[in-house]
């Protein structure tokens, strides 16, 4: 059986369990770029899926708070969860059939025959272990879904080195048929503007955003374009876009933006991420 070992703990995240909770916990108490308050929320809304940021918890675990303190009270069973392939490693449209993901908390399952129904329905996503082993993109989401629900949920993961529009349509409406009736979250990890100045980062972003939040896809891909965009992730955005508004979501929400040049004070050259949901 597969078992996909962490690759970045103990350099993204803390590799002692008592230490990643503590960060974690810090994370969602933050009350400058968190939501300022521990899980579970509230309230139960209908959320279709969301947009994480993937950096070291240092830089952007608060942002990426957020969002999970928005799905904490929400039921799910299976998060299909898609991210840039960083390292070029293995196949285009690449998921896991089978398996495990281990990290300090312990082990994730994989969803085993729903990797295998998207698989079927896409006709592009192939099954390679290999374009995983190394990746940080989809690892740094787990321990945060974890945190909110233990381990009683499972992953489909699936990595990109192809983020056409093309791919991304085809994707999302392949997931979003495979997962009607089931009790499933989507997940978008990407980052947004890479080592720019901190003003030009908020002004690209902030456009590119607006996209986001009206789900205009064919937009998103314009603007990615036009502002040259250096956002790695952002064919799972898209994929998450098409299926979140396939599966009916209507909008999206900006709950956090910042950069890290917000959350260390040097603005020279920042990373920008978001956390934004689907409804």
């Amino acid at each position: 059986m597969f078992t996909r070992m962490p690759s970045v703990a103990g350099i993204f995240y803390p590799k002692s369990p008592v230490e990643l909770e503590k960060t974690l916990e810090a994370s969602f108490k933050d009350t400058r770029f968190g939501p300022a308050r521990l899980p579970p929320s509230t309230y139960k809304r209908r959320i279709y899926g969301i947009v994480s940021p993937h950096a070291g918890y240092t830089y952007s675990g608060s942002v990426a708070a957020n969002g999970f303190y928005e799905i904490s009270s929400m039921p799910f069973d299976n998060v299909v969860m898609i991210g840039p392939n960083h390292y070029g490693l293995g196949i285009d449209v690449a998921s896991v059939n089978d398996g495990v993901w281990q990290t300090p908390f312990g082990q994730v399952e994989i969803e085993h025959d729903l990797s295998s129904k998207i698989s079927k329905k896409s006709g592009i996503v192939d099954f390679d272990n290999f374009a995983h082993s190394k990746d940080h993109c989809l690892e740094v989401q787990i321990p945060f879904l974890q945190y909110i629900k233990g381990n009683m949920f499972k992953i489909v993961p699936i990595i990109l080195i192809s983020q056409d529009k093309q791919t991304a349509f085809e994707l999302g409406e392949s997931i979003a048929k495979s997962i009607t009736g089931t009790s499933t979250l989507l997940l978008a990890s990407s980052d947004f503007t890479h080592y720019e100045p901190n003003s030009e980062a908020h002004r690209k972003d902030s456009e590119l955003i607006q996209t986001i939040l009206s789900l205009d896809i064919s937009k998103f891909y314009l603007i990615l374009e036009r502002l040259g965009i250096s956002a790695c992730g952002y064919g799972a955005i898209a994929s998450v876009m098409a299926a979140s508004k396939s599966m009916g979501a209507t909008r999206g929400e900006l709950l956090k933006y910042a950069t890290s040049g917000d959350v260390t004070g040097d603005t020279k050259a920042v990373v920008g991420y978001s956390s934004i949901i689907f409804v």
